[in-house]
């Protein structure tokens, strides 16, 4: 069936998707968040010229069209905007047949563990520890993410002292609980094996983009010196990085990021080759946009799907503009769980007033 109308919706935090086919059937998705209207802007100029007007039926070859189109563009703004016509397809296609996107997919409605993950690094380790503790006993997770070091750090914390802090000022508070920690691309190979061993003397279960993400024989270096998951790529949004990343057993566990990478489509085909490696893949969501309810779906549907839903804590301090998205919040934590419903697709329905106050565009086949 083709492809006849894409809109666009956004703020320059997040932007949503409207797809039209032929038949007049409509679909919901998401570009990525961040810089949104940029990629919005993208999208109409890079990625609709070459979808609109095609069969989309095989979703795969149509997004490797626009690559091949756009070769000079191989990178992030071309996959984040790529992934607002994808996910909307998939909303399409579920709502033509009454069924969840997960379904689509091989999976079913249901539930999946979350680990509570925490964005900040400017609050004190004591303070970290007490506000997952009040998580613990309000929503019932039992598994956690925290930062070291300083995102993109050069060896450098945020300040003096806090990873060595936090490491084991967490353990103590959630003796119990399984522990995992973010690097965000702070360390060299020798401070992030020194770091790691901290964290495998402590209990730690999973080590987050230890080095430079675009480094990975740096990244490979830690995870042989190490006993701990290390897991990265959520920033790759390129298939032959993918691959080399996987062949090489660069790390333990994957982490694509559905918007950064393009949509279901293409992250399925990482998930494809992860699971011909036997590597668990645990995504990267760190909102609650559209992005995360994707994830749930497709945590319900692939084999090699990871222990945890990574699900993001901040408040209206932190992401004031993800609150009133969803008429209903889709994102219901009930005993450290999230739910995957049955509904048509994604199951998710916007909010009128957000959608009147974005900015508006749309392309249209000729």
């Amino acid at each position: 069936m083709k492809l006849t109308k894409i809109e666009t919706f956004c703020i320059p935090e997040v932007g949503f998707t409207r797809v039209t086919m032929e038949d007049g059937s409509q679909g919901w998705g998401q570009v990525s968040t961040y810089h949104s209207d940029i990629t919005c802007t993208v999208l109409h100029r890079q990625v609709a010229p070459w979808m609109l007007g095609r069969d989309m039926t095989n979703l795969d070859d149509a997004l490797d069209f626009v690559t091949e189109r756009e070769h000079k563009f191989p990178g992030s703004y071309l996959r984040r905007a790529m992934g607002g016509v994808d996910t909307a397809i998939w909303d399409q296609r579920g709502k033509a047949v009454g069924k969840p996107v997960t379904a689509l997919l091989g999976g079913s409605a249901g539930q999946i563990r979350a680990y509570a993950s925490s964005m900040k690094r400017d609050i004190t380790p004591k303070d970290e520890a007490e506000r997952l503790k009040r998580l613990a006993g309000e929503q019932g997770f039992d598994a956690f993410k925290v930062r070291a070091g300083a995102e993109v750090g050069r060896d450098q914390d945020e300040w003096p002292g806090r990873t060595e802090e936090v490491i084991p000022t967490m353990r103590a508070a959630l003796p119990d609980a399984a522990l995992l920690i973010d690097a965000n691309s702070c360390y060299s190979s020798k401070r992030a094996i020194e770091v790691g061993h901290i964290l495998q003397n402590n209990g730690f279960s999973h080590y987050e983009e230890p080095c430079p993400y675009w480094e990975l024989e740096q990244t490979k270096e830690v995870t042989g010196a190490l006993s701990i998951d290390v897991t990265g790529g959520e920033q790759d949004c390129d298939l032959p990085t993918w691959k080399r990343m996987i062949d090489m057993r660069a790390v333990d566990i994957v982490q694509p990021d559905i918007m950064y990478l393009g949509g279901i489509a293409r992250t399925l085909r990482v998930c494809k080759m992860a699971e011909a490696a036997g590597i668990p893949v645990t995504p990267h969501c760190a909102n609650l946009s559209a992005v995360t309810l994707f994830t749930m779906h497709l945590l319900r549907a692939i084999p090699n799907a990871g222990k945890y839903l990574e699900f993001a804590i901040e408040g209206a301090d932190y992401y004031p503009w993800q609150y009133d998205l969803f008429i209903r919040d889709p994102y219901e934590i009930t005993d450290g769980k999230a739910t995957v419903t049955d509904a048509p697709g994604w199951g998710f329905e916007l909010n009128p007033d957000w959608l009147a106050r974005a900015t508006y565009q749309v392309s249209e086949a000729e």
